[in-house]
């Protein structure tokens, strides 16, 4: 076994992209998976003894800007209309140096907490790390920045419009978010739409986050507009959508190379067999901050039994205590005893990736990236397995 070429075997492994496997093992070549084995393991294998073998995980969704927040912004069940205003006034408050540290600190904090890729919505300008020589010894996850396009007015989606085209043409992991239903008018989505097909780039996209985002698109009233109006960006013009809004919007994501619907909170039987009917998309669930506004429980067991692609996201600081993606997946395998423990570990990795077009992450198969999750346990059964995810911390590498 030489430095490049090593094998690992444990008393559980967990491909992910396959079953998982009761005395296994795992080759990897120059960081990347070359077998993966069961029963007898190679001769000069590394035992690692009584852990469960998981890969790196994905982080699908968050905002990298708030990660020197030391509590959530708000108390916790605050609307989401009153936290946006919030949100805007600490953006305003920060500086371009203190956004960077921030990053830098989210980036290490990702990294630390076993996670390999990254879906983060940029608020450009922005300093990030150059990804253009990631490989898995980086001290960093491998970041797919979605540039935030947001405005109502004109002039504004066509400020933060270009902001985003040239980000797209320059940053090779680059992706476009067209912020929200509320904050983004129909003609300047249509535009990150084509954008995003025109470069081949993934879109993400804030949707149906709360029932008050659906009175704004189906009536053009409600606590919404009124915040609308009181930033002074209320356009009557531009409100309402329909009767059906977001069934628009999802046939209008779907044309994207990658659609992810981030957060889904509010979404309805119809909206997820209309998402079901476009592989390109996925719904990116953010089990916590869903849980700090006291959302009703979220829909995403019907979005899996309809199956749809369901990613989990920690959103960022500013609705979350950390971000912590195990602690996402153990708040689901605690909290959501509805959901296949084996659907939630595929959330918070194999899913993430493949909704982002990373097919290399997140899995343990040939061709995949070797990054190394340890996990102890000493169970002889899966259900055993995931009772010590639920409670055992998560050790990156090996």
């Amino acid at each position: 076994m030489t430095k490049q070429t090593r094998a690992f075997a444990a008393r559980w492994i967990f491909p992910v992209s396959s079953p998982p496997i009761h005395g296994g093992w795992v080759r990897m070549d120059r960081q990347q998976i070359v077998e993966v084995g069961q029963g007898a393991a190679p001769t000069d294998a590394e035992d690692l003894g009584d852990v469960a073998l998981l890969p790196g995980l994905v982080n699908a969704h968050t905002h990298l800007e708030f990660s020197d927040c030391d509590a959530p912004i708000g108390e916790p069940g605050i609307t989401l209309y009153r936290w946006v205003g919030q949100v805007i006034a600490a953006r305003q408050s920060t500086t371009g140096q203190a956004k960077a540290a921030a990053i830098a600190k989210g980036l290490q904090e990702s990294f630390d907490a076993g996670v390999s890729l990254v879906g983060e919505i940029a608020t450009l300008p922005s300093e990030y790390p150059s990804q253009s020589d990631f490989s898995p010894h980086n001290q960093s996850p491998e970041l797919i920045t979605f540039a935030e396009t947001i405005g109502l007015s004109q002039q504004r989606g066509d400020e933060r419009f270009a902001l985003s085209e040239q980000h797209v043409q320059t940053q090779p992991s680059g992706g476009i978010s067209p912020h929200a239903p509320y904050s983004t008018s129909r003609p300047l989505i249509e535009r990150c739409v084509q954008l995003a097909c025109q470069t081949e780039r993934p879109l993400a996209m804030h949707v149906a986050e709360s029932p008050a985002e659906r009175q704004l698109l189906c009536g053009g009233s409600g606590p919404f507009a009124e915040t609308l109006k009181q930033l002074g960006v209320w356009d009557a013009s531009l409100f309402p959508w329909g009767d059906q809004p977001f069934e628009w919007l999802i046939d209008q994501l779907a044309k994207a190379p990658h659609g992810l619907l981030v957060h889904g909170n509010d979404l309805q039987v119809n909206e997820i067999e209309k998402i079901a009917n476009h592989p390109s998309l996925s719904v990116v669930y953010c089990p916590r901050t869903h849980h700090f506004f006291g959302y009703s429980p979220h829909p995403v067991l019907a979005m899996l039994e309809h199956g749809v692609r369901v990613a989990l996201g920690t959103d960022s600081r500013a609705s979350n205590p950390d971000l912590n993606l195990w602690r996402e997946i153990q708040f689901l395998l605690n909290q959501r005893p509805d959901i296949d423990p084996e659907k939630v570990l595929g959330m918070g990795t194999i899913q993430g990736a493949d909704a982002m077009g990373r097919f290399r992450h997140g899995r343990f198969q040939r061709g995949a990236f070797a990054q190394f999750n340890l996990v102890p346990t000493s169970a002889n059964t899966l259900q055993g397995v995931y009772r010590d995810f639920a409670e055992q911390p998560l050790k990156r590498g090996v």
